[in-house]
């Protein structure tokens, strides 16, 4: 295992390394190409993307195929980092660059190192797992201060109950941990978050 993931991240490394600026996009491999989420996923992206910012996703179906789909039309790049499983996960056809993870330590740790800004849409126990990993490393100061953009009240509201109440309210954390964490459900307000970040 731990021979897969320094591979993997070498690899990622020798081909990520001249990337620039990046937003990475999170959500569900589920979710049908008819919802709300895969469609402002997919207006996000462009968005970006007609900015010059290279958008990063994990590389598969539903959210993350929106978010490549976006990319790839755009003047950014488009990138995949694909994971490999035994059902769901089949790279999308929208990427510029793929790399594919035997390792979801190695990938989520790509996604950390060449994103500047994450953007969180609706997702299952992978998307969570993300969001997660961003929190802890933005809280440890293992990783700059950056936007955390939660994309939808109604999916999301509960979560952010929830770390208000018994997070910080039993002092678990400290408020000032969620201080790059936003909730929106707009997307002009989303890109106004990612363009004040990148000063564009």
């Amino acid at each position: 295992m731990t021979q897969t993931i320094c591979k993997e991240l070498g690899d990622a490394d020798a081909i990520l390394a001249d990337l620039g600026a990046a937003v990475s996009i999170y959500g569900s491999a589920r979710l049908p190409s008819t919802s709300a989420e895969y469609v402002m996923a997919e207006r996000l992206a462009r968005r970006l993307s007609d900015l010059g910012l290279t958008v990063i996703s994990g590389g598969g179906p539903s959210i993350m195929e929106a978010a490549n789909k976006g990319a790839f039309g755009g003047r950014g790049q488009s990138v995949g980092l694909n994971i490999v499983l035994p059902h769901e996960q089949k790279a999308n056809e929208f990427q510029d660059i793929s790399l594919q993870f035997d390792s979801f330590s190695a990938r989520k740790a790509t996604f950390l190192k060449y994103s500047q800004a994450h953007i969180v849409m609706a997702g299952g126990f992978g998307t969570l797992d993300e969001l997660f990993e961003c929190l802890t490393q933005v809280q440890t100061g293992k990783m700059v201060r950056c936007p955390i953009i939660l994309v939808g009240r109604d999916f999301w509201q509960g979560l952010m109950d929830w770390l208000g109440t018994q997070l910080i309210g039993r002092k678990l954390i400290h408020a000032h941990d969620l201080d790059y964490l936003y909730l929106r459900d707009d997307e002009d307000e989303i890109m106004q978050i990612i363009q004040t970040h990148f000063d564009l």
